[in-house]
């Protein structure tokens, strides 16, 4: 008999399923609702791997992080650096000859032209920009483009105006700097002027000569006449006395409220009258009531707007600018410098206005700060733009850049986020006093007959708009234009700007009240919606919309979207160039100064996704976009938001980076945010 087989007592192995079908990909509209940006399949690629970013959030140009260096080790490298070879005299430099330095032997630059030869950098490929412009190069020997310059003895000239002259620089450090309209103005509306002044200061002042008949002081309610300097300029306020002005709805303090809050911050609280010259008992020769720091100003002119019937003009007797469907290019902190606007203006658009300005550096005469206001001769309407905390020091800065500078009109930033701006009781913190923007505007606008502008944001707080508060009143105090950011400052750049509610604010404003909105134009069909589609907006700001793709102002002109291609972008970007030469030197500081903003810039412009490559058009500014290819390596490089290779594409077109050399963004927006920038 066979044997029988035992039985398998293994379980049956259970069916294999078969593997699912890969999800489909999401569809151009599922993508635009999670805020990314529907770029086509084909073009799609993996994120690149990169390093994890430094310990800031940020790595620099694939180099090592910089040591923090000591003050004695920073005070070693100063002075190996003034002791180099490679700080050629100017006037050496500029002429060719040893012997053109005035200062000779004492000249703390090096007059030895053979060694600076020896170690200069090779010149960069490309003619010089003065030798494009049939000017001779003011960088002689030092500039990066010396082999190309011809023998030109014609004088240069600069096309850009706005620069701070010595004398009035000098005038702003020793405070003799005299502002006679916005002191009237102040004294007119009731508001004090209050200072912090030392003891043994103000003593100096009593015992010296009375050299400013038109200072009085006022303790405790009495008049008395004493001499003092003039402390019209960098006034230091006393916080706690401004918040109880506010407290009081922007009324005059008594006397007994300025000696308490004189008590508290033991102080000397001081109040300027400038109106009135005060009495004194020794004689003193009158001065020339139109002669104002050197300039024929007079005194007797309005001092308020629609305070004081009988002296307040009425605001069409002063310049009217014409705002309605111009296209103006928001003031951009740091990328919106001088020639970036004149790359804007080459591309369509038709007002800029300068870089902020704080208030308290240009009554300083800080030549950095001076320089936001420069301006070329290109930009046909521009404006100034000026940030400050109090009404003394934002009437006074006005008269001042109203007497030294050529500007259209002045703008007052009450919007900027910044938490340094912020702190100081500037900015977007005015949004929170009404009081105290009523007393700016109106003082501001009394001591200039050239239009005030007032940027705003909807709040402070998400949720409490309080800008449509504004709008009724603010064109009697004396603005000629407001414009509206649709965020508040919470937000900051993230979530969509709040057309609806600036339609609202531009609803309530009076006739002749321009209302200009801003946020996240992006196209001509962004812009199109917005000024057509409310007779009452008078035109629309554009900011990061024009630092993604400056060339938007063409498009809205043209009412196209311009698929631009690699060649083209990298022609504006020598553009660019080309202006951050002349504006910042040709020599080997100038072209690493051009080349840093110019990665600043490029952090923008790789946001930028081309036309061609979308599902849906046009591409809307919080876009999220993916990692993709473009249709050629230089669109692909282009497209990279590593720091590394912006610094590839700025060696296209100003050479090789120096030895060591880093980088790491300045601003980063956060409308979106990656964990790697670079």
């Amino acid at each position: 008999m066979a044997d029988t087989a035992p039985a398998d007592d293994r379980p049956e192995p259970c069916p294999v399923a078969a593997d699912p079908s890969p999800p489909p990909p999401p569809t151009p509209e599922e993508l635009v609702a999670r805020g990314v940006a529907p770029v086509k399949p084909a073009f799609l690629r993996p994120a690149p791997v990169r390093d994890a970013p430094g310990e800031d959030g940020r790595r620099a140009s694939g180099a090592a992080p910089l040591e923090k260096k000591s003050k004695r080790q920073f005070r070693r490298d100063r002075k190996q650096e003034q002791e180099s070879v490679l700080r050629l005299c100017v006037a050496v430099a500029k002429s060719g000859n040893v012997d053109a330095c005035k200062f000779g032997a004492s000249c703390r630059f090096t007059h030895d032209i053979d060694a600076y030869l020896a170690q200069k950098p090779a010149d960069l490929e490309g003619t010089c920009p003065f030798t494009v412009l049939g000017q001779p190069c003011p960088y002689g020997l030092t500039c990066r483009f010396s082999g190309t310059h011809k023998d030109n003895h014609a004088p240069s000239e600069s096309h850009e105006i706005n620069t701070l002259s010595k004398d009035v620089q000098k005038l702003l450090w020793k405070t003799k700097y005299k502002f006679p309209r916005a002191s009237e103005q102040i004294k007119h509306l009731g508001l004090k002027e209050v200072i912090k002044i030392k003891a043994s200061a103000l003593a100096e002042d009593r015992s010296a000569d009375h050299d400013n008949p038109d200072v009085s002081c006022e303790l405790n309610g009495d008049e008395k006449t004493e001499s003092s300097c003039n402390t019209a300029v960098n006034v230091e306020h006393d916080s706690s006395l401004c918040e109880e002005m506010d407290k009081l709805g922007g009324e005059p303090l008594d006397g007994d409220s300025v000696a308490r809050a004189a008590k508290k911050s033991k102080i000397e609280v001081v109040e300027i009258n400038k109106g009135g010259a005060g009495t004194h008992d020794t004689k003193t020769e009158p001065e020339d009531p139109n002669l104002v720091n050197g300039l024929e100003v007079p005194l007797n002119i309005p001092s308020s707007c629609r305070v004081d019937l009988v002296e307040t003009p009425h605001l069409r007797e002063r310049k009217i600018i014409d705002f309605r469907e111009k296209l103006y290019l928001a003031p951009l902190t740091t990328v919106g410098n001088l020639p970036f606007r004149r790359l804007c203006k080459t591309l369509g658009a038709d007002i800029t206005c300068g870089e902020m300005a704080m208030c308290t550096n240009l009554m300083q005469g800080q030549a950095s700060e001076w320089a936001l206001l420069r301006r070329h001769s290109s930009e046909d309407l521009f404006g100034v733009q000026i940030c400050g905390a109090f009404p003394d020091t934002v009437a006074r800065t006005i008269e001042l850049v109203d007497n030294e500078c050529s500007f259209d009109f002045v703008d007052i930033n009450m919007g900027c986020p910044i938490d340094l701006v912020v702190n100081k009781g500037a900015g977007s913190s005015l949004l929170n006093k009404p009081m105290r923007i009523k007393s700016i505007v109106q003082a501001s606008s009394a001591v200039t007959k050239r239009p005030l502008t007032v940027k705003v944001r909807t709040a402070f707080f998400e949720g409490r708009n309080r800008a449509d508060s504004l709008v009724s009143d603010i064109y009697d105090w004396g603005a000629s234009a407001i414009t509206i950011h649709g965020r508040s400052r919470q937000q900051r750049y993230s979530k969509n700007a709040d057309w609806d509610y600036i339609n609202q604010c531009a609803q309530k404003a009076p006739d002749d009240l321009h209302v200009i909105g801003n946020g996240d134009i992006f196209s001509f069909t962004d812009w199109n919606r917005h000024v057509s589609g409310s007779s009452k907006i008078s035109t629309c700001m554009i900011a990061r919309g024009a630092l993604v793709k400056p060339w938007i102002f063409t498009e809205i002109k043209e009412q196209r979207d311009w698929d631009i291609t690699s060649g083209e972008r990298l022609n504006i970007l020598k553009e660019f160039t080309r202006f951050g030469l002349e504006h910042w030197g040709s020599d080997t500081k100038g072209v690493e100064t051009t080349r840093h903003f110019l990665l600043e810039w490029l952090g923008y412009t790789c946001r930028y996704i081309p036309v061609g490559l979308l599902d849906v058009v046009p591409q809307q500014l919080n876009w999220r976009p993916p990692s993709y290819c473009g249709r050629d390596d230089l669109e692909t490089l282009m497209a990279s938001d590593s720091a590394a290779d912006w610094v590839r594409i700025s060696e296209l077109l100003l050479g090789k980076v120096p030895e060591g050399f880093t980088f790491a963004p300045k601003h980063k927006s956060n409308s979106y945010d990656r964990a790697e920038n670079g």
